[in-house]
């Protein structure tokens, strides 16, 4: 069993599909393991086992009949607690939904159980999804597989912990400005961000719903493929014949390589030369619109954020984290026309990305400029708090920012990820090309 547990998702479907891996013996492993870890309850803030174990049973059926649903029929994955589950409760990381049962699941998450996948639970992320840290004072904080004493990465903490920690074979969570990328990126994952608007937010708790989207956290490329697939209902790319050989692949210059920490850049740069070993033509890219762009953050996020959940957090604020809270509250002071002014500007800035990134396959830049930081430190230190998590998130906010659809792998240098930013709705290219990256840089 501790063999399956080790198992790349893609790995697991095709071993119950040769009839090597019986569906409910996989799901009765995972939940046997989730209940016997020492830390099961900083990943999970609740298990599924009655659902996991009637939807593996189904899958175990089908199976036999040779009337599997996809590549991930029978597989157990972990969902974020911000994705509706009818009849769990999903309470998105804060006391102020505490008690909250759906009456129905999510769309995405009736599309992955429509194509056979096993629902274990759902786990501990950022309150409210508006941290790209995790740490979660509130509910739970993630620990993280590459140092235990460093924050787990945010939102979806617990997501990337449960892949990490061999307690699901892949996760679903969701990225407004990195909460998908991050994570993955400081427990060694991959983490795909998908274009807005590409997967149905129905029935997701929101942070900025013109920003949100959802994504997988896994261990392969091909295993993010497949969860993307069962997200949409529909079949996976395929991955096979991909090549990096006269692939062109952009350095973002200016605002992604500032004020980067030792480790995460030589990591990046290391990344980078392996790319360009295995044929990848590199040049670089600077776009001078994205420095107005990422200033216009403040107003965009936070201005959006708190006109959703004003009335929920002033009618009962001492339930929630304070800085969580107060930065919610960094939205009261937007005006309308700062708003429509924002995304005015925003929209040229889109514009001058696309044209100066339109000749090439995917933009990199390393996902977080900074290594996992110190919780004990984060608990401590409210102005190290603040200025980490604004650092945390720079990056991958370049893409939430830009609108594209984003992929991040390890780079071999634990808690260190480098990202490809591609077109928006290019995910199955980029997946393709993420193939390639990952075999160069195994």
């Amino acid at each position: 069993m501790q063999d399956w547990l080790e198992m790349s998702a893609g790995e697991l479907g095709r071993g119950i599909a040769a009839g090597e891996i019986d569906p409910l013996d996989l799901t009765r492993g995972y939940l046997e393991a989730i209940d016997a870890h020492s830390l099961q309850d900083r990943i999970y803030a609740r298990t599924t086992p009655d659902r996991a174990l009637a939807e593996a049973e189904a899958a175990r059926e089908r199976a036999r009949a040779g009337r599997r649903l996809s590549p991930l029929d029978g597989v157990p994955i972990s969902w974020k607690d911000s994705f509706d589950s009818a009849g769990i409760a999903t309470e998105a990381g804060s006391g102020l939904l505490k008690g909250r049962v759906p009456e129905r699941d999510a769309t995405v998450l009736r599309n992955a159980t429509a194509m056979g996948t096993i629902c274990l639970g759902k786990t501990h992320m950022s309150e409210l999804a508006f941290s790209g840290l995790g740490y979660n004072p509130s509910t739970a904080t993630s620990p993280n597989i590459t140092d235990e004493a460093a924050a787990p990465g945010g939102s979806s903490s617990g997501a990337a912990a449960s892949v990490a920690f061999g307690l699901a074979a892949s996760s679903v969570g969701s990225d407004t400005g990195g909460s998908v990328r991050v994570p993955a990126a400081w427990n060694d994952l991959v983490g795909l961000k998908t274009t807005s608007g590409r997967l149905d937010l129905e029935g997701v708790v929101p942070l900025c719903l013109k920003f949100d989207t959802i994504g997988p956290i896994a261990r392969t490329v091909e295993d993010a493929a497949l969860m993307l697939a069962a997200l949409e209902g529909r079949a996976p790319a395929d991955l096979r014949g991909s090549r990096l050989e006269g692939r062109r692949l952009a350095i973002l210059q200016t605002v992604a390589l500032k004020d980067m920490r030792e480790t995460p850049l030589a990591a990046f740069n290391n990344a980078v030369d392996r790319l360009a070993d295995a044929g990848a033509v590199i040049s670089d890219v600077a776009v001078p619109e994205l420095d107005e762009a990422m200033g216009l953050s403040g107003v965009l996020y936070t201005a959006e954020a708190y006109g959703l959940w004003r009335d929920v957090i002033e009618a009962n604020p001492d339930a929630m984290f304070p800085a969580i809270r107060d930065r919610f509250r960094q939205g009261r002071g937007v005006t309308g026309p700062d708003y429509v002014a924002a995304w005015a500007a925003l929209d040229v800035a889109r514009k001058a990305w696309n044209r100066a990134t339109a000749g090439f396959d995917a933009v990199l830049c390393p996902t977080a400029p900074n290594v996992p930081p110190n919780l004990e430190r984060l608990r401590t230190d409210n102005e190290y708090y603040v200025s980490e998590n604004l650092l945390t998130l720079r990056n991958t906010r370049i893409g939430n920012l830009m609108g594209v659809a984003a992929l991040t792998l390890p780079t071999g240098t634990p808690g260190c990820g480098i990202s490809l930013m591609a077109r928006p709705f290019g995910e199955t290219a980029l997946l393709r090309l993420g193939a390639a990256a990952e075999r160069a840089l195994a």
